[in-house]
Formats: C-alpha cells, sequence, structure tokens
C-alpha cells in the first residue's frame, strides 16, 4: 500500500512536471511568434530585458510591471493621452509609484480593496496599475453610481479607499457614515473639495516608498450589473497563468508595439479595459475619450492615427448614420483593427462596417467573469454573419444541454468555457459553484457551431422563450430582422400568452429616414422564420434603451 502511494505521487509529480515544462514551451513559442509579428522583439534593449527578468522574478507580470518594463526600455515613448494631459511611460512609471508609496502610508498594502470612481481618464488605468503595484484590488465602479450602490461596494468589496471624481464626490460626502470604512482615503480627481485628498498631488509631489511584498500580482475585481439581487464582484488576478492567455490574444489579432489605440468605451468595464492593457503590453499608446460621439470619434482617429479601437455595435451604427460628407472629412485609413464586442454584432451591420471602414472589423466573444474566448475574423464574420468566431487558443469552449451532455453541431446548448483567466466571485462561493460544471465556467450564454466550425450566441439562458412547446432563441430571430432595410435596432422578449404560453414579441427602432409597418415585418420573418418564431407583437420605439457598454436592457423592455 504504501509503495503504491508512493508511486502515484511520484507519477502525479512527473506529470506535473511535464505539464509545467509543455506550458513553459508554448508560451515561450507563442513570445517568440507574437514578438516577431508585432514588432515588439525588435524593439528590445538591456534596460528592458533587465527589467522584464527583475519583474518576473518577483511574480506575476502585471499593469504595473508594464510600465516598469517599458519606463525602462522606452521611457520618453508616449503612454497615455486624453484631452488634459500626454505622459510617458518613464513618467507614467514615476507617477505610479509616487502614488503607491502614498497609498502604502494611508494603510493600502496587499490584499487592499480600492474602489475607483471615475469618468473616463488616464487615470483610471494609472490607478489600476498603482493596485498592482500595491499587491492590492482595483474595484471597478460605474461612474453612474448611486450613492446606495456605492455603499454596497465599499461593504462588500471590503474597500479601505475611494478614488473619485470632484464633481461626484458631494453625494459620497453628504452620506459620509455610510462610507466610515475609508477613514480619511477619499481621493478626488481633477480636484480636491473638502474632506478628501487631492489625487493629483500625490501623483506629482508624493513620495515614492519601494514596495517589496505586494509582488505586483494584484488583482481586478469588476461588479457584473446583476438582472436580479445585488451585483457580484468579479475577481480576475495577473499571475503566472495569466501570461499564455495574453500571448494567444495577441497572437489573433493584428496588434502591433506602434499601436496608437483609442479607448471610447468605459473603463470600468473589461471590454475597454482588457484592450487598452494589450496595447500597454506591446509598448504602444492609449489614447483615452471621456464620452462618446460618433463624429467626435471619426475626428480623433484622424487626427491622433488611431491604428485600433474597441466599440460596441452601438457605435458603430451610429457612425454609420453620419451623413456621407461628414464621414468624408476624416481619413480613417489608419484604421487596421476594430474590436467590437459587448452586445450581439449582426450579420448586416459587420457588412455595411466592412464596406465603410474596409475589412478590419473584429468581433470578439467573452465576459467579465471568462476573458476573451472567441475571436471572429473579417473573413468569418463575411462568410457566417452572426458569428462570434473560433475559439482563441487556451480555450476549451463547449456546448452542453441541461444534462451535461455535448450537443450535436447546429444545435443550442449553453456555451461553457475552460482557461486560465475564469474569476471567482468575490465572497460568494456559492454563486461561483452555481455557475461551474466539471472546471468550466458559464454565464448563462446560449449557442452553436455552425458548419464552418464558427460559434454564434442564440441569446441568454434566462431570455429564451417557450412559445407553444417550442423553445424560441431570440438571437436568431433578431438576426433575421436585423437585415430589414428598414430596421436599425431590435429586441426580441417573450410576453405573456393565453393560448402559447409565451409569444414573441419585438422591439424595433427604425433607420433615419425609413418606415415601415408591423404587417410588412411580420411577413418579411414568415419568409424566412417558422411559425413559432414569427412575432406576435411589434413595438417600435426611438430607440432601444441600452446599458453604458451598449448591451440592450431586456429586461427595461419586458415591461412595457
Amino acid at each position: 500500500m504504501v509503495n503504491k502511494s508512493f508511486r502515484s505521487r511520484a507519477r502525479a509529480a512527473v506529470q506535473g512536471r511535464f505539464e509545467k515544462l509543455s506550458e513553459l514551451g508554448q508560451l515561450s513559442a507563442l513570445g517568440v511568434r507574437v514578438g516577431a509579428r508585432t514588432g515588439l522583439a525588435y524593439r528590445a534593449n538591456a534596460k528592458g530585458l533587465g527589467a522584464v527578468i527583475e519583474q518576473r522574478l518577483r511574480g506575476g507580470l502585471g499593469l504595473a510591471s508594464v510600465f516598469r518594463i517599458h519606463g525602462a526600455s522606452q521611457p520618453d515613448a508616449l503612454a497615455l493621452s486624453d484631452e488634459r494631459q500626454r505622459l510617458t511611460y518613464g513618467e507614467v512609471d514615476a507617477r505610479v509609484d509616487r502614488l503607491a508609496g502614498e497609498l502604502s502610508k494611508r494603510g493600502i498594502g496587499k490584499g487592499a480593496p480600492v474602489v475607483i470612481v471615475l469618468h473616463n481618464r488616464l487615470e483610471v488605468i494609472e490607478m489600476q496599475a498603482v493596485a498592482t503595484r500595491l499587491g492590492g484590488a482595483a474595484v471597478s465602479a460605474s461612474w453612474r453610481s448611486t450613492v446606495e450602490e456605492l455603499a454596497y461596494i465599499v461593504e462588500h468589496s471590503g474597500a479601505r479607499a475611494m478614488v473619485i471624481e470632484a464633481d461626484l464626490v458631494g453625494p459620497v460626502l453628504a452620506a459620509r457614515d455610510r462610507f466610515a470604512r475609508l477613514g480619511d482615503n477619499l481621493i478626488a480627481v481633477a480636484g480636491a473639495p473638502g474632506g478628501t485628498v487631492s489625487y493629483d498631488e500625490l501623483a506629482k509631489h508624493g513620495t515614492p516608498r519601494p514596495i517589496r511584498d505586494g509582488a505586483e500580482e494584484g488583482a481586478v475585481v469588476i461588479y457584473t450589473s446583476g438582472t436580479t439581487g445585488k451585483p457580484k464582484g468579479a475577481v480576475r488576478t495577473f499571475g503566472r497563468d495569466a501570461h499564455l492567455a495574453y500571448m494567444h490574444i495577441l497572437a489573433e489579432l493584428p496588434v502591433r508595439a506602434d499601436d496608437r489605440h483609442l479607448a471610447v468605451c468605459p473603463l470600468y468595464h473589461s471590454t475597454a479595459f482588457a484592450f487598452a492593457t494589450i496595447t500597454l503590453l506591446l509598448g504602444g499608446s492609449v489614447h483615452v475619450e471621456m464620452k462618446f460621439d460618433a463624429e467626435r470619434a471619426l475626428a480623433v482617429i484622424a487626427r491622433e492615427r488611431i491604428t485600433t479601437t474597441a466599440m460596441v455595435p452601438t457605435m458603430l451604427h451610429r457612425i454609420l448614420q453620419l451623413p456621407e460628407p461628414v464621414r468624408a472629412r476624416y481619413d480613417v485609413r489608419s484604421l487596421r483593427a476594430i474590436l467590437s464586442g459587448g452586445a450581439p454584432l449582426s450579420g448586416t451591420l459587420a457588412r455595411e462596417v466592412c464596406e465603410e471602414l474596409g475589412h478590419v472589423l473584429y468581433n470578439f466573444y467573452g465576459a467579465t467573469e471568462t476573458g476573451i474566448n472567441t475571436i471572429a475574423t473579417p473573413d468569418e464574420l463575411l462568410r457566417s454573419p452572426g458569428t462570434i468566431g473560433h475559439a482563441v487558443g487556451g480555450n476549451d469552449i463547449r456546448i452542453l444541454d441541461d444534462d451535461g451532455r455535448l450537443v450535436p453541431e447546429g444545435t443550442t446548448g449553453e456555451l461553457f468555457v475552460k482557461n486560465s483567466m475564469l474569476v471567482r466571485y468575490h465572497g460568494d462561493d456559492d454563486a461561483t459553484r452555481a455557475s461551474m460544471r466539471d472546471g468550466y465556467f458559464s454565464v448563462g450564454d446560449l449557442a452553436h457551431r455552425d458548419v464552418h466550425g464558427l460559434f454564434h450566441i442564440d441569446g441568454r439562458k434566462r431570455d429564451m422563450l417557450i412559445s407553444g412547446g417550442v423553445n424560441v432563441y431570440p438571437a436568431e430571430i433578431e438576426e433575421v430582422l436585423a437585415t430589414h432595410p428598414a430596421v436599425l435596432e431590435i429586441a426580441i422578449v417573450g410576453a405573456p400568452d393565453p393560448d402559447l404560453g409565451e409569444k414573441v414579441k419585438a422591439f424595433v427602432a427604425l433607420r433615419d429616414g425609413m418606415t415601415t409597418s408591423p404587417e410588412e415585418l411580420v411577413g418579411f420573418a414568415r419568409s424566412k422564420l417558422s411559425g413559432p418564431k414569427i412575432p406576435r407583437e411589434i413595438v417600435f420605439l426611438p430607440e432601444l434603451p441600452k446599458n453604458p457598454t451598449g448591451k440592450i436592457l431586456k429586461r427595461e423592455l419586458r415591461l412595457l
């Protein structure tokens, strides 16, 4: 028995060693390929390599390490910019040191959460790096949050400090008793009202302090916008396992070390932050816009010679809705990649974007909880309209039925993902376990795989409706009706029906200057869809309600 136990442990140890060597080999091979293709390898120098070794010995290569490495190798290269300021890698690295030193004096250290409540500005990214350098946790919150919501996030996360816009701090100061756990650590950006500490002063004049115990493996906590109950805090760490995941993503995208990235989606959301981080990882620069305006976005792309950007489909719609003479004013040929995600991208919109801006559109699927899982290239979008593409390396994707069995090709099931970037929910082990099946994570999305081997999202499990005993998936109907020339946006929900149980109800926003009727749309649907999928009720709205990331709020539509 002892010998068997010893042999079993020995085999496990050998297997573990082989797996580590295999992972190291994959990382090395990917690193060489990515370094050559992106141009990062040609920028390497002794100072940068020395910084890489130093940071790698300390632990994971988080965002703070990115600024440290590029601050050593290319200190004068532009890193971050917005309408207020432009900062080089050397300047950002020094500011992060000063801010980390001052927060350390205030008791913010390893594991300590800091809530960030800011408009889109470069300080959002900078503060994420500060938390990493401290080994703490950057807790992203929407600047639209109410005092009630912020108080919940502070209490639930166990935050020790809050970094907040000066023009948003009033309600928090008025309810200071609800934020007692923050003590004096209420830090204001772009001003310093009484009762706050000036972020700008700390960044410019703070005293750096060596941070030796953080290992620069801090965490990012993003509170998901739950449809029921309180939001859950998704915790992502950036240890050694994250490196391979990032390399796989870099291998899929046309990104380069000289990229100029436009961050125009909300940076408190994982989409905008992920692609900004990818650009910085390569040593490119990120320009942050406080809010989205279609014409201004084109003007910034032309002025800054932007090469990559991430936009939700709503933003792409608005750009295409600009009059042709307005679009023609701006030279946007510098763009090599528009990364779309966060909401369904219809085949019609994808085709229109490619016709207007060239074959630069990439659609991705992912979630706060699972990272980036699939990417669709421009060719895949045109070959298979509505696709979210193929699995990114390092992602094992399964589509399962309710009993956990793999479904056949073309059949809808629940999408589960396994990779090295899966999160846990802060303080909610039950919710984490409920989302898992045999090590695979699901956010409740339904999907199928087509004859090309490409994935398609069919809707959320909670959005599926049963009409006359037939499972109906909203995404299929939405994709069809979105091809009608008058339809700008569409959302399908289930509505109570005494005969069918649930009926298909469509909410439609029309293109400017276009008209249609419910009868015409029903006839259009009937020519392409089977009976249970035909809308029984159609409601026209000037615009569909959306959250800040462009996702249509079906829960609000169900109340109409």
